[in-house]
């Protein structure tokens, strides 16, 4: 009979704690986004945001390319598309929509992920009540009160999310340390590299000092947050990790008013604390969680 590890407590709130921190610091960062778009256009932003956590990670990693296996590239690839793909389209969907409401739609990949994954009935219900929330936004787009094209992106930029959340998992499995992540990082700056680079150069070209707040993005919303969540995903299991991120549009939330006072309709408010009840109920049953085998996407510690 195969050994079944369990879960430390202590490993278990460390990664509660990185995964917060992650949060706060994703949000704080997509708050100072939004206020530089007059500046540069989303694209041409989100090439600028990756190619500097690229440099700051190949720095800070100085990953040992020649060691990574066909498994490695194969996951490091995986990661660099979905992220991609997450920054992209959630850019592009902040202009049209408010921060909270985007990140809150853009929860359905991660919900949907947790769903499939999930093997208890009481998640099943956590996730439920989440996806009421979600739902009340879809609503509200349906009557006119959302941008449309907004809301679909958000929700592609969910199911790029489900995507990171698993490829991470990966990565952090095939690749030792945050080597990974720094590779992940080039492959997403040379994705989005055809969709953002004369964005990228006419702003530069006009305004250098744009680069400064993009810099900022970048270490707040890529280097920093994608570091902190890799490590708490070698803490805690990927069904957890997606179900936490129901505390994103909270963040988003206080963020979106203290740095670009953005205001949330009754609807808004109603979506967002379903969603983050959602989250304090698993958190708290995800402590009482019993022992699980090592495939359920448990990782193991940084050695």
């Amino acid at each position: 009979m195969p050994r079944i590890r369990r879960l430390s407590p202590g490993g278990m709130l460390a990664g509660v704690l990185l995964v917060l921190g992650a949060i706060a610091s994703v949000q704080f960062g997509a708050s100072i986004a939004k206020t530089v778009f007059d500046r540069i256009d989303p694209a041409g932003l989100t090439l600028l945001r990756l190619a500097f956590a690229a440099v700051v990670m190949l720095l800070i990693a100085r990953p040992r390319i020649r060691t990574w296996n066909r498994a490695a590239w194969r996951s490091i690839l995986f990661l660099g598309i979905s992220l991609a793909g997450m920054n992209l389209l959630f850019y592009l969907a902040l202009p049209r929509i408010p921060i909270a409401v985007a990140v809150t739609l853009e929860l359905i990949g991660p919900l949907l992920l947790a769903l499939v994954q999930s093997k208890r009935v009481v998640d099943f219900a956590w996730v439920g009540l989440a996806a009421v929330g979600v739902g009340v936004l879809g609503v509200q787009s349906l009557g006119g009160s959302l941008d449309p094209i907004g809301v679909v992106l958000a929700l592609a930029a969910g199911g790029c999310w489900a995507a990171y959340i698993l490829a991470s998992a990966s990565v952090g499995k095939n690749v030792p340390g945050v080597g990974g992540l720094a590779g992940a990082l080039v492959i997403a700056t040379v994705a989005v590299l055809p969709f953002g680079l004369m964005g990228a150069i006419g702003a530069v070209a006009a305004d250098p000092s744009v680069l400064l707040p993009a810099f900022a993005i970048a270490m707040l919303s890529s280097a920093i947050a994608y570091g902190l969540e890799m490590l708490a995903l070698r803490r805690v299991a990927t069904r957890v990790f997606g179900i936490m991120m129901a505390v994103e549009p909270a963040a988003a939330a206080i963020f979106g008013f203290l740095v670009v006072g953005e205001l949330l309709t009754g609807w808004d408010l109603l979506a967002l604390t379903l969603v983050v009840a959602a989250s304090a109920g698993v958190a708290l049953t995800a402590a009482r969680a019993r022992p699980m085998p090592p495939e359920t996407g448990q990782m193991p510690l940084i050695p």
